[in-house]
C-alpha cells in the first residue's frame, strides 16, 4: 500500500505517458517508455574506515574526495548491473569525473536501497550509486564536500547525454 514497493512509481509513470501519449503512440507506450527509461537509486556508500580497511575488498575500498560510487552486490541487494554500470562509467568517462566501485565482501552483510524494489516491480534499468560517506547512521555521519560537487556535476551530465549514449549502445544477450 506505501512504501517503496507500492505500485506508486507505476502509477505515476503510467499517468504521465498517458498524459503525453498522442494516437501515434498506439498500445505498449508505457512499456516502450519504461524500456528506454533508467532510474538513478542516488543514496549513500559506506568509505573506507581507516580504523576498519578490513571491511572491504581489497580493491573495491570507496574513500572520501575521490568521486561518486556505483553499487554492486551479486544478490541484488543493490540494482546495478554490468550494464547500468557501464552507462554510467561512460558518462563519467566522457566528462572527466572520478568513479569508483563498491562490491560487498561475501562474507559481510549488506543493506539496501529502494534500487532493486523499483527495478523489479516496474521492470526499468537501475544504477544504484552514492556519495561516499564515514560513519553512516550515527550522530556524526561525514562526506568529503568534492565528492557532493562532482556527484553533481555527474548527475548533470547523466541527465543531458543518457538518450545519445544509449542510442549508441547495443546488448547482445
Amino acid at each position: 500500500m506505501q512504501g517503496a514497493g507500492a505500485p506508486t512509481i507505476f502509477q505515476a509513470m503510467r499517468r504521465i505517458v498517458d498524459s503525453l501519449m498522442h494516437q501515434s503512440m498506439g498500445e505498449g507506450a508505457l512499456e516502450r517508455a519504461l524500456t528506454s527509461s533508467f532510474l538513478v537509486s542516488a543514496d549513500m556508500a559506506h568509505a573506507l574506515h581507516p580504523n576498519y580497511p578490513d571491511k572491504h575488498e581489497e580493491y573495491h575500498r570507496p574513500e572520501l574526495q575521490k568521486g561518486l560510487v556505483i553499487k554492486h552486490n551479486a544478490n541484488q541487494r543493490y540494482a546495478t548491473s554490468a550494464v547500468t554500470a557501464f552507462l554510467f562509467k561512460e558518462i563519467a568517462r566522457i566528462h572527466n569525473l572520478p568513479v569508483q566501485e563498491f562490491v560487498v565482501r561475501n562474507d559481510m552483510g549488506c543493506g539496501s536501497t529502494i534500487g532493486p524494489i523499483l527495478a523489479s516491480g516496474v521492470g526499468i534499468r537501475t544504477v544504484d550509486c552514492g556519495i561516499p560517506q564515514l560513519s553512516m547512521h550515527s550522530v556524526r555521519e561525514m562526506c568529503g564536500k568534492e565528492d557532493i560537487d562532482t556527484t553533481y556535476k555527474h548527475f548533470k551530465a547523466f541527465f543531458e547525454m543518457f538518450s545519445d549514449i544509449d542510442q549508441k549502445l547495443n546488448v547482445d544477450f
